[in-house]
């Protein structure tokens, strides 16, 4: 018999003690009147000590109680322990995950799809200056208010970090990057780049400083190198290696002067200018260039589909079509076609080279943008290439908020694609006044 069925049989029986003891006196309903407020008030007692003890007025110790409530308290008892084991195990957990957060070199900050702050660890506090005692609760767009911090944030890609100043120091640099999770939350990572920008800085200066003092004895040199060559009286044993003297010294020429223009383009961190460029035009100049220096090489088509102006540093532009051009000129054997094309569509203007060349394994394409990577470092220095032509591609596009697509299968050529944005278009009929050189 369970213990709910033994509790109501001792009631029934007490109330039938309660019947029998009052009959004698010719009042049984009072002597199970009687017995029934005994039954009750016990009840009642119980109840009072269960909940003084579950409110904890009454000390830890559980009420003593017998039968079907001893057994209630002893679940409600057990219940309380393991929770109370949980609460424990629990606060153990957050305590050492607050010890490995302040342990972390960088900044973390939890944040809630409104963009409130909710958590963050001392670091995030030394380097956003951030007071929990204030901060919590607050929009982090209000306590970091950098125009490119706000842009990242509101833009809802973050697939790359952003790189800002700090708001107390501006020669403190911060690189911020921010991590959906959960339910609309997000995890700000903060990290102090500050000597990784200064060691960027003092590369970039050397690299420019020393291509521009490389640049007039290299001067020097080719105009001795050239004189010489065309010296009549010249031993003809020297000849051949006055020759490749003079080609190396015009290819070192070329490294130097594709480095002062990476340069130039690191140094201007703003957007391209947006002066109107006409991309059909331009693409018949260099095509014609193409066909001069190739000869009956190679089969060289513009394929234009659009009339569509694009709006940017034509002199930049110009380079990276070039870049792109050549090559494709130095990859493609005789015999080979070359295909330029402009199109243009809803999601903005776009150009590409293609070539039916050697072609480039998958393994070259991510880095191809290197500077000095080469796929076949042997061939590329046989054809004059400084190994820097993409590279400047690949930044004359981020001036211009456009990307650069690499497509390609070895043995069958490459697909070398420059995509614009929509607000960088302009058509023919909307052109302002000043026009681009190219029309």
């Amino acid at each position: 018999m369970s213990l709910w069925w033994w509790l109501l049989a001792r009631i029934v029986a007490a109330l039938l003690a309660g019947l029998l003891a009052g009959l004698p006196f010719g009042h049984p309903a009072a002597g199970v009147a009687l017995v029934a407020s005994v039954v009750v008030a016990r009840l009642l007692y119980l109840l009072r000590t269960t909940q003084r003890w579950l409110r904890g007025l009454s000390g830890a110790e559980a009420p003593e109680a017998s039968g079907a409530w001893g057994e209630l308290i002893s679940l409600i008892a057990r219940l309380q322990r393991r929770k109370q084991y949980h609460k424990r195990r629990l606060m153990r957990l957050l305590r050492e995950l607050r010890r490995s957060t302040a342990a972390i070199p960088d900044g973390v900050v939890v944040l809630n799809p409104q963009g409130e702050i909710l958590w963050f660890n001392r670091m995030a506090a030394r380097l956003l200056h951030l007071r929990s005692r204030t901060d919590v609760g607050m929009r982090i767009e209000n306590l970091m208010r950098q125009p490119e911090f706000i842009r990242y944030l509101r833009s809802g890609d973050y697939a790359l970090p952003v790189l800002v100043t700090a708001s107390v120091d501006a020669d403190v640099w911060l690189q911020i990057h921010l991590v959906p999770y959960g339910d609309g939350q997000s995890l700000m990572l903060v990290r102090d780049v500050t000597r990784a920008q200064r060691l960027e800085a003092m590369r970039k200066d050397f690299v420019a400083n020393a291509s521009h003092e490389l640049r007039s004895p290299l001067t020097v040199i080719a105009g001795y190198l050239e004189t010489l060559g065309q010296d009549l009286d010249l031993d003809p044993a020297l000849a051949a290696p006055i020759a490749e003297m003079r080609r190396q010294s015009t290819r070192m020429t070329g490294i130097i002067e594709d480095l002062l223009s990476l340069s130039r383009l690191e140094a201007s961190g703003d957007a391209a200018e947006r002066t109107p460029i006409n991309v059909v035009s331009m693409l018949e100049h260099l095509r014609r260039d193409l066909v001069a220096r190739l000869g009956q090489g190679a089969s060289v088509q513009v394929e234009a589909a659009s009339t569509a102006w694009l709006l940017g540093d034509e002199a930049q532009i110009h380079s990276a079509f070039a870049n792109l051009v050549d090559n494709a000129a130095k990859y493609t054997p005789q015999g080979g076609a070359i295909t330029l094309r402009w199109t243009s569509d809803t999601a903005g203007g776009h150009f590409s080279v293609q070539d039916t060349g050697i072609g480039i394994g998958p393994e070259h394409i991510p880095r191809l943008t290197e500077r000095f990577y080469r796929v076949d470092p042997g061939r590329s220095r046989a054809t004059g290439g400084s190994g820097l032509g993409l590279a400047i591609v690949k930044h004359v596009l981020q001036r211009h908020g456009a990307t650069l697509e690499i497509t390609s299968n070895e043995g069958r050529g490459s697909i070398f694609s420059c995509h614009f944005p929509d607000d960088r278009l302009v058509t023919e009929s909307k052109l302002p006044q000043t026009r681009g050189a190219h029309d």
